[in-house]
């Protein structure tokens, strides 16, 4: 889509209040709530982002390179999965998370019922008594109707690293 169309205040609304309260379902480590929002059809995306000179037309990032998430509903599911199960050592005692969502856009999709968001994000993880790691970068996200509410259709996420400026990625974005 090479348009964004506008939508109405009450739609661009209603896709703020699912992205701020994904961020804080997050937060509190409700991931299976969090799971709930998350359409069957899932693509959750962070490619890995590659220094490339402006006149290559190949830009930062491409779906053949390597990627830090390129999952579907199963993979969600597993990590899910693996957090909630005692023998996660790296999440004993658990990471504490901050998702802080903005800069929000939202215009029509490129389907009835589905919606373009565009949004910015900081995720402050702490750890243990002194260890804390942060991460910035984008999001562009679809998300449509299914049932009686919104769900997350696919998630793109940009960080400006082109290296992971923290020892592991274990939250969502």
């Amino acid at each position: 889509m090479n348009t964004l169309e506008l939508v109405t205040l009450e739609e661009e609304r209603a896709v703020q209040a699912f992205l701020l309260r994904e961020a804080r379902l997050l937060d509190e480590d409700r991931w299976d709530d969090w799971l709930l929002m998350v359409s069957e059809r899932i693509h959750y995306w962070m490619p890995g982002i590659e220094n490339r000179r402006r006149e290559d037309a190949r830009g930062g990032f491409n779906a053949e390179h390597m990627a830090l998430f390129d999952d579907g509903y199963r993979e969600l599911q597993r990590r899910v999965a693996r957090f909630k199960q005692p023998s996660a050592w790296a999440e004993d005692p658990p990471t504490r998370n901050v998702h802080l969502i903005s800069n929000i856009e939202v215009y029509a999709g490129e389907n009835p019922g589905e919606y373009r968001a565009f949004s910015c994000f900081v995720n402050v993880r702490s750890r243990g008594l002194d260890e804390q790691y942060q991460i910035a970068g984008r999001r562009e996200d679809v998300l449509c109707r299914e049932g009686d509410g919104l769900k997350l259709l696919s998630r793109r996420i940009l960080i400006p690293n082109a290296t992971l400026p923290c020892k592991n990625i274990n939250t969502f974005l």
